[in-house]
């Protein structure tokens, strides 16, 4: 059979090839946790001319889309690899951009009537006191406003790392046994997984690289031990869906043997 590269199937073609897809993906399981590194802003605003701030706030619009196609398909928890550490160490004109994208974006969420029809519970992830007040304070807005609900997870890591993350359940494991509360001997895989930011979800089955570059860059590193790793060539805000398809249908191709 003759296939068209999909850069040349345009419209209604588009959109036919899109359906299919998404169709023949709901026969089979697709991942319950997906996990995303959001890779390109700044190189995609570069070579449209553009100021590195309003690639983020393309990648922003990219991350609403993202949302509703894991609503398609049902993927129950979603988490996106937002802001990191490293980050904290860009020049404070991009910086400020930046915080104040996550402070309206943290709003905008918690007042999406979606959101609240779907019952998706928001969440930030990292260590939000580096973060600005501003962005702290919309990050509880949003957190208070959904921490009711749990049919479905929308988490984003932001001021995050994944060493700093298991250096601070280390310490918290480390308090408890001087405190006489934790034998060491009593310590394992679950003592670990119970303090980090994680801890009541269960680990990415499926983790998605945009633009390239073909590494974790220091996300998840506890829990992605036996997810499925896919990555892309794209840049983050020029995603399309079937880019998206593509990544499960690739996960669903994988024999997972969970080192078993």
């Amino acid at each position: 059979m003759l296939r068209l590269p999909l850069r040349r199937l345009a419209g209604p073609l588009y959109s036919l090839y899109e359906r299919r897809l998404t169709r023949t993906l709901r026969r089979d399981p697709v991942p319950h946790h997906l996990a995303v590194i959001m890779d390109g802003n700044r190189r995609f605003a570069a070579r449209l001319g553009l100021a590195a701030h309003l690639g983020h706030s393309h990648g922003k619009n990219k991350l609403e889309e993202l949302l509703d196609w894991c609503q398609d398909l049902d993927i129950k928890v979603l988490t996106v690899y937002a802001f990191s550490t490293e980050n904290l160490k860009r020049n404070p004109e991009e910086l400020s951009a930046l915080m104040d994208l996550f402070a309206t974006s943290f709003r905008q969420v918690a007042d999406d009537a979606r959101i609240h029809q779907r019952r998706i519970r928001v969440r930030a992830l990292g260590r939000v006191e580096l973060l600005p007040d501003e962005v702290q304070e919309a990050i509880a807005y949003a957190q208070e406003r959904t921490a009711g609900y749990s049919d479905y997870y929308f988490n984003l890591a932001v001021a995050y790392g994944g060493r700093e993350e298991i250096v601070q359940a280390m310490q918290a494991i480390a308090k408890r046994a001087v405190a006489g509360e934790l034998m060491p001997e009593a310590i394992d895989v679950g003592t670990i997984t119970s303090h980090l930011y994680t801890s009541d979800l269960p680990d990415p089955d499926l983790i998605m690289r945009t633009s390239g570059e073909e590494r974790i860059s220091n996300f998840l590193l506890w829990q992605v031990a036996y997810s499925e790793l896919y990555f892309t060539d794209v840049f983050w805000p020029e995603l399309r869906k079937v880019d998206f398809l593509r990544a499960i249908r690739s996960y669903q191709h994988r024999s997972r043997r969970l080192g078993q």
